[in-house]
């Protein structure tokens, strides 16, 4: 099978999950009429929409074969490090280093700044990524422990907290910045060089490699725009709450790889597309609505993303005949 035919399958199967959405949608307002009204529907979006940015950058570096753990520490460390330097001294463990104004481009640097680091280690020493992403996670987290003394930043300049509270059109900023850059990954995958790169590199590296394909080139991209889309992801859910906790994006990659995966993204690289992986994000975040709207305590949502993850793996089994390892 040419890999245009494996594309056009694999565009076809993240429709499956546009039914369960509607279904979802069914079965939220059987739960609870309150599900369908638009203020509802407005904030599963706008909160969807901050991890979004973490399922897209994790899909774009499992599509070519790769795996960061660390996204999860650079949705809390990126915004956390931004608002140490820029907070006065005295307010929250702020450094007073910088103007508020620098903010949201010292968050976005720092993001591109871990996923430089881990290309660097992954691409360039020939480090084994699961493991580099691993210990990045825990460093990174320990990093945003540190610079907070475990307290939550406060005090955040307007121009860290813009994004995640100005409404654009008469919707969330968050929301539009989420859909205007999924749209942009699904043309750049599925309609460019580097897009068909990313999936060659996932299928075969050695024999990208041969085709002429600079697979080291895309992988530091890569990377580095994960590391980015995550620091953004942080700074949008920083905007929301106008703080950063200590705690912030813990757990998250959990809920990330979930998404990944129910939407047909492959662990192994080179299978799913990026419109899947959003379903996948959006089902979730139905879902958990309407088992929070339906009094499920949170113990259990946390129990089905894992149950759900499975469930799509053994799917994943079914239907493609190749374990995903």
């Amino acid at each position: 099978m040419s890999a245009t035919a494996g594309l056009r399958i694999a565009r076809l199967r993240d429709l499956a999950l546009v039914p369960a959405i509607l279904g979802m949608m069914v079965v939220g307002w059987i739960v609870s009429p309150a599900f369908l009204h638009w203020t509802n529907l407005q904030n599963v979006l706008q909160q969807q929409s901050e991890v979004s940015l973490l399922v897209l950058a994790e899909a774009l570096v499992l599509l070519c074969g790769r795996m960061d753990l660390s996204l999860e520490s650079t949705f809390g460390l990126a915004p956390g490090i931004a608002a140490w330097l820029v907070l006065a001294p005295g307010v929250a463990h702020g450094l007073g280093l910088l103007p508020g104004g620098w903010s949201v481009p010292v968050t976005l640097a720092v993001g591109v700044l871990i996923g430089v680091v881990n290309a660097l280690f992954i691409i360039r020493f020939g480090l084994n990524g699961f493991i580099v992403t691993l210990g990045m996670l825990i460093v990174l987290r320990g990093l945003l422990t540190g610079v907070s003394g475990g307290q939550t930043f406060f005090n955040l300049p307007p121009s860290m907290i813009y994004l995640g509270n100005a409404v654009w059109l008469g919707l969330p900023a968050s929301i539009w910045i989420c859909l205007i850059l999924y749209a942009l990954a699904i043309v750049v995958t599925g309609y460019t060089r580097f897009g068909r790169a990313l999936y060659a590199i996932g299928g075969n590296p050695d024999a990208a490699r041969a085709a002429g394909i600079r697979v080291d080139r895309v992988l530091w991209t890569t990377l580095a725009v994960a590391g980015l889309l995550a620091a953004l992801g942080g700074l949008l859910l920083t905007g929301r709450l106008a703080s950063v906790a200590a705690a912030q994006g813990n757990g998250a990659i959990f809920t990330v790889f979930a998404a990944a995966v129910i939407g047909g993204v492959a662990l192994s690289g080179g299978r799913g597309t990026i419109f899947g992986a959003f379903t996948g994000i959006l089902l979730l975040y139905l879902i958990q609505n309407v088992l929070t709207l339906g009094g499920v305590p949170a113990q259990w949502i946390g129990a089905l993303n894992g149950a759900i993850i499975l469930i799509a793996l053994i799917i994943s089994r079914i239907t493609s005949g190749q374990a995903q390892n």
